[in-house]
């Protein structure tokens, strides 16, 4: 999940706790292995390097395909999976190596979800293009956890990969887990907010951590890809609670693309959200 993944239980059983453990950690490495877009022999390595042939896929990654294809219409082509081969030319690592124009111009020719051809469960994608499931797939790895999780004990369960979470219920005698949303300064020990987490999905979009800094500017990584920059006058943190992670993921991302509009996205929405400029 390329972060830090825990599974907090309120339960008195250490035997029970760790054979939870143990599920969710069983299917977050299955999601991991399956879509991840580092590793070889996936679905998503067999997409991308398809080479332009066909490549029929199973319903569980025909889900997420029809998930993202939806995405991208909501969000007029600013979610787009096709992206990823953006990060040849930008790397968020603190510094000041920002592209230039052509650079990004011309890795931009590979992007457009549009581009492909989607009839499940069969993709098509043009030479050189590749999808990147990683907007999308950790919030339902934390979904699927939480749901195995549930189904294995009646305890309070909280699934937490990276910032995204799902509670199944509050641990007795409380009103909820006690969720902290990072500040934005340097120290990250120190919570701007703290929230209470009874049930459903938590999701976090933002650019604290990753980032580029050159002559004063501050390029976050969040990128449109309709033009290959970073989007303009975002906040630079919005937290969104939800039924699920998936829909808590999906709004705070679909809020951080819309830039200088995200809070009137996210009241149109009439959603739980918290957001940090």
């Amino acid at each position: 999940m390329g972060s830090p993944c825990e599974l907090l239980v309120d339960s008195k059983s250490d035997i029970e706790a760790a054979a939870l453990a143990d599920t969710v950690s069983t299917e977050a490495w299955r999601i991991e292995d399956k879509f991840s877009r580092y590793l070889p022999d996936n679905v998503v390595s067999r997409i991308n390097n398809s080479g332009g042939e066909v490549v029929t896929v199973d319903d569980e990654t025909a889900n997420l395909l029809d998930f993202a294809a939806t995405l991208f219409e909501m969000s007029n082509g600013r979610f787009d999976i096709t992206s990823g081969v953006l990060r040849e030319v930008w790397t968020f690592d603190g510094s000041d190596r920002v592209p230039s124009k052509s650079q990004v111009e011309q890795t931009l020719k590979r992007v457009g979800w549009d581009k492909a051809s989607w009839c499940r469960p069969d993709l098509q994608l043009a030479p050189g293009m590749q999808i990147d499931l990683g907007g999308i797939a950790k919030e339902y790895a934390v979904d699927r956890a939480a749901m195995l999780a549930a189904a294995g004990s009646g305890d309070a369960c909280l699934v937490n990969f990276g910032g995204d979470l799902v509670a199944t219920n509050a641990p007795k005698g409380s009103e909820g887990w006690q969720v902290g949303i990072d500040a934005l300064g340097q120290d990250r020990n120190i919570a701007q907010k703290l929230i209470r987490l009874k049930n459903g999905g938590l999701a976090t979009s933002g650019d604290a951590r990753r980032y580029l800094l050159k002559d004063g500017v501050r390029y976050g990584h969040i990128l449109d890809p309709t033009t290959g920059w970073p989007v303009i006058d975002a906040p630079r943190s919005i937290t969104v609670a939800a039924d699920t992670c998936t829909q808590a993921g999906m709004l705070a991302t679909l809020a951080m693309l819309a830039g200088p509009e995200a809070e009137s996205f996210l009241e149109d929405q009439d959603c739980k959200s918290w957001c940090l400029r």
